[in-house]
């Protein structure tokens, strides 16, 4: 059965959604969203502009534009955000997975080919919401036929069923514990990462993430409370030799090394994100 002719079409719907203010890459995803059609049917779009949205489409289109409008982030609207070739389900227990903590991935993953590494490291990713980071590192690891024991800790019990629930999906390993930092973790670990909050917390661009969780974001007066407790707790988790990784703020690394200098690392660096800027720091515990 045709429908309705005052039906908007796609090409129309995409417009409303950029006259409340969404750019067109976001329109599309979402009215692909509404659809139920995967994200990369953009070209469907395309070819299908004319064709009228029923009631129900138009209806949820609307609705996640207003949202989207109103600032809540595309990945929680979708239910889903893409991180290192792996697609995970995020909500608002979680932040949304940044291409810059890519960083972080790649660097743990230099440190584990290391020819001192054990045949089955051990890894502690800390806070770690979605799962990102130790998904990323555990498929990585499964691919290359790598053996490891991945540990996910989070304070926070609705983040730590979010990164369950990836990890299910995914079929990948992992270990899960609550734990606020390395207060409750027990046992050695390779390397430590961790993508913590580092956000001053008067900083004026949290108005900006208003919709994602605050305790993962910011991080006291500096944006370093968080960073100084867990280098504080690290070597007293980390076997000799093993490595501590930490992301923070674009204005931070030099703080971060000067940090790890004073609690006893050594080999300290700083890596740059894929825009040049230092985005995570670390260091190896002697041994």
């Amino acid at each position: 059965m045709s429908q309705p002719t005052n039906q908007p079409t796609c090409a129309q719907a995409l417009s409303a959604a950029q006259a409340l203010g969404l750019d067109r890459l976001d329109a599309q995803l979402l009215l692909l969203h509404a659809l139920g059609k995967p994200a990369i049917d953009r070209a469907w779009l395309l070819a299908h502009d004319t064709d009228p949205l029923t009631d129900e489409v138009a209806q949820r289109m609307r609705a996640f534009s207003l949202r989207r409008a109103r600032g809540e982030p595309l990945a929680y609207i979708v239910g889903c955000k893409e991180f290192f070739g792996l697609e995970l389900q995020v909500d608002a227990r979680v932040l949304v997975p940044r291409p810059d903590t890519e960083t972080l991935v790649h660097w743990s993953l230099e440190v584990l080919q290391a020819p001192a590494m054990p045949a089955r490291p051990q890894i502690l990713d800390l806070g770690t919401g979605s799962g990102a980071i130790a998904l990323a590192i555990a498929h990585s690891l499964q691919v290359a036929g790598r053996p490891a024991r991945v540990v996910a800790v989070d304070a926070s019990a609705g983040a730590l069923a979010v990164a369950r629930e990836n990890a299910r999906r995914l079929q990948l390993e992992l270990e899960f514990s609550q734990s606020n930092w390395l207060d409750e973790v027990g046992g050695h670990f390779h390397l430590i990462a961790s993508n913590p909050p580092y956000v001053a917390s008067a900083d004026p661009h949290l108005v900006a993430l208003a919709h994602e969780p605050l305790a993962a974001l910011a991080a006291g007066a500096d944006g370093l409370e968080d960073i100084r407790q867990i280098v504080a707790q690290a070597p007293g988790h980390l076997e000799p030799g093993g490595w501590l990784l930490l992301e923070h703020s674009y204005d931070q690394a030099a703080a971060v090394r000067g940090l790890l200098l004073e609690r006893g690392f050594v080999r300290i660096q700083s890596r740059l994100d894929l825009a040049g800027i230092a985005r995570c720091s670390g260091g190896q515990w002697p041994g």
